[in-house]
Parts: C-alpha cells; sequence; structure tokens
C-alpha cells in the first residue's frame, strides 16, 4: 500500500488522484476504489487522517439509515428547514440540497463496501436547537471503535491523538468511557457492570503497552482513521506519505498532470478522471491565515500541521476561487495551551467538559461576564473576538471553585483534581484562596470578579441567567449537568475556595471559507463554470455550512457526502 516516490515512473497514470490523508479525502479515495479506479492518495506528512484523528468524528448526515433507530419522526424536510434557517444566504442552497440529497446513500456505500461503520447516539442535539426543524438525535453519527491491531506495521501511519485527550499514557478514551471511569473513581465497588468494562479496557491496554508505543483500541478521530485506512489498503490504494504536490498543470481536457515530491527526488504523474483536492484548509497558510484570521495566532490552532494550503495556490493557478459570504472564515473552539515536558505546546479545545458546567464562568480582563458560556465552541470563539474589539478578552478566563474542579476538571486537569498540582506549578492554572487573590493574579478588577460570581450564584439558585441567558434551549442545557441539583443544568454558584482559572484562547479548528464548488464538487473558475478535473473536498471546499456551526458534525458530514459526489464523477469521468 505505501509507496516510495521510487516506485512510480514519469507519466505513470491514476484514474484519480486524491491529495489530503484526512477523513474527506481517505474517504473519496474509497469511494473511487470501490468503483474499481486505480487510485493514488498523496499525504504531506507522515501520518495519514489529518485534524480528523484528532477529533470526535462525529458525522452529521440527515436522512441515514441509522436516523430510524433513535427518531423515526425526522425527515430531510426538516433537516432543509433547519439549514435554511441556520445557514440562510451564507451558502449556496443548491449543494446543501445536494448534501441532503445523497447523504443516506453516501453512508450506506461505504458501510456496504468498506470496515466504515456508524452508529447514532440516543441524545446528541442540534447546536442550534431553538431553530425549527432541529433535532435531538439521528443525524450525528459516530464511528464504532476499532481494533488497530488489524493494521499490522500500517498502525504507525495512523496520527495519534493529542496526548492531552487520552489517559495513562496513550489509553484512548471516549464520552462513554469518561463516564464509566468517572462511576469507577468514585465508587468503584458500586456497579458489577462498572467494574467489569472498566476493568477490561485497562487490562486491554495494559497489554498494549507491553507490545506498542500506545494504545490499540482507538475511538472517535482515530477509529475513523483506522476503519478507512484498512479498507484503502485491501482495495489496493497506493498511498504516497511525506509527500508534495508541486504543480497541477491544465491541459485541453482540464488538469491532467501533477508533479509529486518525496525525499528530494520528483515524479510527473497524469491523471485521466482528477484530482480531489482535500488538503485541509488554508489555516497554516501565513498570507491567507493573515487575511482571512487576522489577530488569531496560528500558536492557538489545535488542528493538524498538515493544512498549509501550498495546494490552494496551485489550485488558483489554474482557475480556482474561493468562495464568499460566510459567518466566519474559520470554525473555532476556545483554547488553552501549555508547554508539555519535550517542549511542544499543547492546545487544548474546550469543547464541553468544562465551560457550560454548573460552578463555572467566563470573564473578559475586566473581571465581568460578557457571555453566554453554554453556546456552542464555534460561537464562543466568534463571541470572544468580538468581544476583543471593544474590552480585551483574548485570552479570557474560565473561573471555577474548589467543587468546580472536583467534579469537572478543567482544561487539561481532570476531574478530582487529576493534574492540579503539576498544572498549578508549571502555571497552567492560576489557582487563590479568594476571590481576591485570584482576581489580583489574574490582573482584573476584584470587584467586578466578585461580583460577577455573586451573580452566578443568584442565578443559580432561580435557573435564570437575567444577563445573558445561559442555558435556555436543549442545546445549552445538554452542555450542562443532568445530575445537577439546582433548577438550572448550566448554572451552579461558585463559592467555595480555592478558586481556579484558566486563560482561553479563540482557537481555529477547521477552515470554512475554501474553494467554491457546484454540486458534483467540482471547483469553480471565476466565471463560476467548472474546472474539468479538479474537486474539491472537506475544508478546502467552500463550507455549504457558510461559516455556521448548526451541529455536531457538519464539518465531516458535507466532507463525506462531497467526497462520495467528487469520487462518482471523477471516476465516471476516467472512463469516459
Amino acid at each position: 500500500m505505501l509507496k516510495s516516490i521510487e516506485d512510480l515512473h514519469d507519466d505513470e497514470q491514476f484514474d484519480v488522484v486524491v491529495v489530503g490523508a484526512g477523513g474527506a479525502g481517505m474517504s473519496a479515495a474509497l469511494y473511487a476504489a470501490i468503483d474499481g479506479a486505480k487510485v493514488l492518495l498523496v499525504e504531506a506528512t507522515e501520518y495519514v487522517g489529518g485534524t480528523t484523528a484528532y477529533s470526535g468524528a462525529t458525522t452529521w448526515v440527515a436522512g441515514t439509515r441509522h436516523a430510524p433507530k433513535v427518531n423515526p419522526k425526522d425527515s430531510l424536510a426538516n433537516a432543509k428547514k433547519f439549514l435554511d434557517l441556520a445557514v440562510g444566504e451564507r451558502s449556496d442552497p443548491r449543494l446543501r440540497q445536494a448534501f441532503l440529497d445523497h447523504g443516506a446513500a453516501a453512508v450506506a456505500k461505504i458501510e456496504d463496501h468498506s470496515h466504515v461503520k456508524y452508529r447514532p447516539r440516543d441524545f446528541h442535539p442540534d447546536y442550534l436547537s431553538e431553530l425549527e426543524g432541529s433535532t435531538t438525535c439521528g443525524r450525528a453519527l459516530e464511528p464504532h471503535p476499532f481494533d488497530g491491531r488489524l493494521l499490522g506495521e500500517d498502525f504507525r501511519l495512523v496520527r495519534p491523538p493529542i496526548p492531552e485527550f487520552t489517559v495513562l499514557k496513550g489509553m484512548m478514551v471516549d464520552r462513554d468511557d469518561i463516564l464509566q471511569l468517572m462511576a469507577f473513581i468514585k465508587k468503584w465497588w458500586g456497579s458489577w457492570d462498572t467494574f467489569k468494562y472498566v476493568t477490561r479496557i485497562l487490562l486491554r491496554h495494559l497489554g498494549d503497552r507491553l507490545r506498542h508505543p500506545r494504545g490499540t483500541r482507538l475511538v472517535m478521530g482515530n477509529a475513523l482513521i483506522g476503519r478507512l485506512l484498512l479498507s484503502l489498503r485491501e482495495r489496493g490504494v497506493a498511498l504516497m506519505t511525506r509527500t508534495r504536490v508541486t504543480a497541477l498543470e491544465r491541459g485541453a481536457d482540464g488538469v491532467d498532470t501533477l508533479t509529486l515530491a518525496q525525499d528530494g527526488r520528483t515524479r510527473t504523474i497524469r491523471v485521466k478522471g482528477g484530482v480531489v483536492m482535500a488538503s485541509g484548509g488554508f489555516n497554516r497558510h501565513p498570507q491567507r491565515r493573515a487575511q482571512l484570521a487576522p489577530g488569531a495566532d496560528v500558536a492557538w490552532c489545535p488542528g493538524a500541521p498538515g493544512h498549509t494550503g501550498t495546494l490552494h495556490d496551485l489550485a488558483e493557478a489554474v482557475g480556482a476561487r474561493y468562495g464568499e459570504g460566510a459567518l466566519s472564515n474559520c470554525f473555532w473552539a476556545p483554547v488553552s495551551l501549555r508547554k508539555r515536558a519535550d517542549g511542544s505546546q499543547a492546545v487544548f479545545p474546550h469543547f464541553v467538559f468544562d465551560r457550560a458546567k454548573p460552578g463555572m464562568m467566563t470573564i473578559n480582563q475586566q473581571g465581568k461576564r460578557y457571555y453566554n458560556e453554554s453556546i456552542s465552541y464555534h460561537l464562543t470563539g466568534i463571541t470572544m473576538q468580538e468581544a476583543n474589539k471593544t474590552t480585551p478578552a483574548v485570552p479570557s478566563f474560565l473561573v471555577t471553585d474548589a467543587e468546580g474542579m472536583r467534579k469537572y476538571g478543567m482544561g487539561m486537569v481532570r476531574p478530582n483534581g487529576m493534574g492540579l498540582k503539576e498544572a498549578l506549578a508549571d502555571g497552567y492554572l492560576v489557582s487563590g484562596n479568594s476571590l481576591d487573590e485570584l482576581a489580583a493574579k489574574l490582573g482584573v478588577d476584584a470587584a467586578n470578579l466578585k461580583q460577577a460570581a455573586a451573580d452566578i450564584g443568584r442565578f443559580a439558585r432561580s435557573g435564570v441567567d437575567e444577563q445573558f441567558q445561559r442555558g435556555t434551549t436543549t442545546y445549552q442545557r445538554a452542555n450542562g449537568d443532568a445530575s445537577w441539583r439546582g433548577p438550572n443544568p448550566s448554572l451552579g454558584p461558585i463559592e467555595k475556595a480555592p478558586f481556579y482559572a484558566v486563560r482561553l484562547y479563540p482557537g481555529d479548528i477547521g477552515a470554512a471559507t475554501g474553494f467554491r464548488t457546484d454540486e458534483r464538487a467540482r471547483a469553480l473558475d471565476a466565471d463560476k463554470q467548472p474546472i474539468p478535473g479538479l474537486y474539491v473536498v472537506g475544508n478546502d471546499q467552500h463550507s455549504i455550512m457558510g461559516g455556521t456551526y448548526p451541529g455536531p458534525g457538519i464539518t465531516l458530514g458535507p466532507g463525506l457526502v462531497f467526497a462520495y459526489l467528487a469520487a462518482q464523477d471523477a471516476v465516471a469521468r476516467a472512463r469516459a
């Protein structure tokens, strides 16, 4: 499967060449291979998986065969209504319709002809749950866990997860594991089923550590990538890692030639059906980042390192053009930063495990709350940047008390204070025995901080956030704590010393602005005409969500469906 540039000869021809081995790119390569095409998958880094490997791999697709298992009343009409309200004129409605029309077929095809398997969750609400047409479950799919040992030596090709998302030096855990582990830590003798579950995964990890550099029980993004990689190998797809595309050429019939570079050597190859761009977006391209994400330091980006945007320069040279009109050019999440022992920097996205829980609040550099902490991570990142234009809010501070730290942890510190001592020692966390002391260490106004905490305590008792309406929608309340005894699962007091804070920055987790395409994922030129032989998927494609983030998995869902459509068209073109 893994090829060196020495294995290629100049002018060797492929039916489809996919550039970028993240979730969308690997899916496109797999769809083309399922249809019998000769496929080359090119990846610039040493790993496959891209940012998908770091993610939860939730995949938002409406109308699949999985939906009726948890939500038999949902429909494509409801999904369309929801997306129209959430996105509006920020993206081409024809592309959203293509996504809805072909989603079920895309999921069925990849499941029926590969190792990729999805499952729905009983409760995984759309983020804008207040909008008509939203749902609490059925559209968000997640991959089944995967045994990485099935890959043999190719297991080393799977991009490891963010270390801070693992436990016990490399054991991956998903939301089910976390719930079981927390129950086990709290009362290990309380449930025989919990004891068996935790013992099983711990013994599995112990065995892995004796034979492998990390755990081979893969969940979330790593599970999806492992399943894709095994499927690609069985389909005979050629994979080249550490390989860059240095030139695209457009002949009389469209894009038909690529130049590849690996370890100082080059090859020029031909493609009959088309090139599928899936390189991950513009985020680490210095000039495009400065233009499209001004003020957001690249050091705050938690994405994988491969999305340099260099392929975008080549695509523009053959006529491709960026889309316009998105709410935001990026998708965002609040992140915290920490220097690892090896000198590298950890960038930790704060998705759902702390900031919207009872006993948590976010303040700006004046010590004041300034937004609803239970909104989505994407809207949080946007709000931080907008607020910062008038009052310093980058970084902001996530604040909790001893009880919040015990129950939920904070960022890279686990519940029950696991890792707390080290986080305080290296400055990742700031603590104070009083709110006055914490304010002094943070450099914020103590009176404002104490007032914010007093307000939160009052709102927790009434269940109503009179300032920012926190915890007022299904999604917002889902981000809270269902076991909380107060009237609002998102609101709890901050009153028990010591008090803690971590600095939050707006981190871009993906590109929303990318190349315009038609309904078949074909790149469009300045006149909005398709460029033959050039397709764009994943975060290279201008998001059909228009820079909004309506629900979980709204990057991987379109990535999967347009990979299906691009491969279908490219294979047909190769055979024409």
